[in-house]
C-alpha cells in the first residue's frame, strides 16, 4: 500500500483548496469525497460573495472548478465514505467503504450540515423557497416576503440581514422569547419590517412547483394557521460531520473539531479546515483560507517527518 503525503477527507472548498496547495507543492495528495465535489456548496443556486465571478456562479460549477484545478496538479479523488480512522501513529490510516488508505498527514474537511425542521415537503422545496443560508440565497427575495425559523443568534442575524433586502420578514420561534444574545435585541426593535410569530412551529410546507406557504401550529393553543411567504429560511443551527471520528481528535461541546487559525488539531499531523472546525464565520472564502493555511503548517510537519 502506497503512503500519501496527505489525505484530505471531504471535497468541499476547504478540501480542494488544501488539495490544490498540497499537490502544487509536490505532495502526493488524495481527496476522499462521499458524494460530489463542492459538498454543501453544490446545493447553492448562485454564489455572489466569492471573488472573481462578477456574474455569480452556481455552487455545483464552482465545486467542479475547484476539483479540476487541484487535479490539474496531480491530486487524486476517491469517491468513498470514511468508516473509521487510526490517527495515533506517524502513518495515519483511513478506512473507507471501498478500501484502506495511508498518509503522513490528514486534513479533515467534512463540513457541517444545516439542521432541518424534519417536516413534510421540506426536502421537496429545497432551493425552491426553502433555504438554509440567508447570505447565500437572500438576494433572490429583494422586496418580497420571507420568514426565518429559529430564535438563536444565527436566526436573528439572518432576519436582520434579510430585513435590508425583503419587504417583510417574519421571525418564527417556538418559544415566547429569543435565545439570541442581547446585542441583537435593539436592532430587532428598530427594524420596522420584522414581525415576530411567537410560540409557533412549522408543521408542513405547501405549494406546487415551489413553496407558497407554510402550515404553522401554535405550541400553546394547538391552533393551526397558514403563513403566505415567498421564501422560508431555516436557521436552527448546524451539525458538524464529525460522528465518524469517534474520539480520534478533540471536539468542542457542539461537536466541532477544536483547531485554531493554524488549523492544527490536538493530534500531530492532523488538521481541520472549513466548517467542521470551531470558528466564528463559516463561508466559502473562510473555508478556502483554511485549506491554504493547513498546507502551510503541513509542509512544516512533513519537513520534520522526512528530515
Amino acid at each position: 500500500m502506497s503512503v500519501y503525503d496527505m489525505i484530505i477527507i471531504g471535497g468541499g472548498p476547504a478540501g480542494y483548496t488544501a488539495a490544490l496547495y498540497a499537490s502544487r507543492a509536490g505532495f502526493s495528495t488524495l481527496v476522499i469525497e462521499r458524494m460530489s465535489a463542492g459538498g454543501q456548496l453544490a446545493l447553492t443556486d448562485v454564489i455572489d460573495n466569492y471573488p472573481g465571478f462578477e456574474e455569480g456562479i452556481d455552487g455545483f460549477s464552482l465545486g467542479m472548478k475547484m476539483q479540476a484545478t487541484a487535479e490539474r496538479f496531480g491530486a487524486v479523488t476517491e469517491y468513498a465514505e470514511v468508516v473509521s480512522l487510526d490517527l495515533s501513529g506517524k502513518i495515519k490510516r483511513v478506512v473507507t467503504d471501498s478500501g484502506e488508505f495511508e498518509a503522513k498527514t490528514v486534513v479533515i474537511a467534512t463540513g457541517a450540515n444545516p439542521r432541518e425542521l424534519g417536516v413534510e415537503k421540506e426536502k421537496d422545496f429545497l432551493g425552491k423557497g426553502v433555504h438554509y443560508c440567508a447570505h447565500c440565497d437572500g438576494r433572490f427575495y429583494k422586496d418580497k416576503t420571507v420568514a426565518v425559523v429559529g430564535g438563536g443568534n444565527s436566526a436573528v442575524s439572518d432576519a436582520l440581514y434579510l430585513s435590508r433586502l425583503a419587504k417583510k420578514v417574519y421571525l418564527i420561534h417556538r418559544r415566547d422569547s429569543l435565545r439570541a444574545t442581547k446585542i441583537y435585541h435593539k436592532p430587532l426593535e428598530e427594524a420596522e419590517n420584522i414581525e415576530f410569530i411567537w410560540n409557533s412551529q412549522i408543521t408542513k410546507f405547501l405549494g406546487e412547483q415551489r413553496v407558497s406557504s407554510a402550515e404553522i401550529k401554535n405550541t400553546q393553543s394547538g391552533e393551526v394557521s397558514q403563513l403566505m411567504c415567498d421564501g422560508f429560511f431555516v436557521s436552527i443551527g448546524r451539525s458538524p460531520a464529525t460522528d465518524f471520528l469517534k474520539g480520534a481528535v478533540e471536539l468542542d461541546p457542539n461537536g466541532y473539531i477544536v483547531a485554531g487559525e493554524s488549523t492544527e488539531t490536538n493530534v500531530e499531523g492532523v488538521f481541520a479546515v472549513g466548517d467542521v472546525r470551531t470558528k466564528a464565520l463559516r463561508q466559502v472564502v473562510t473555508a478556502v483560507a483554511d485549506g491554504a493555511t493547513a498546507v502551510h503548517y503541513a509542509e512544516e510537519y512533513l519537513a520534520k517527518f522526512n528530515g
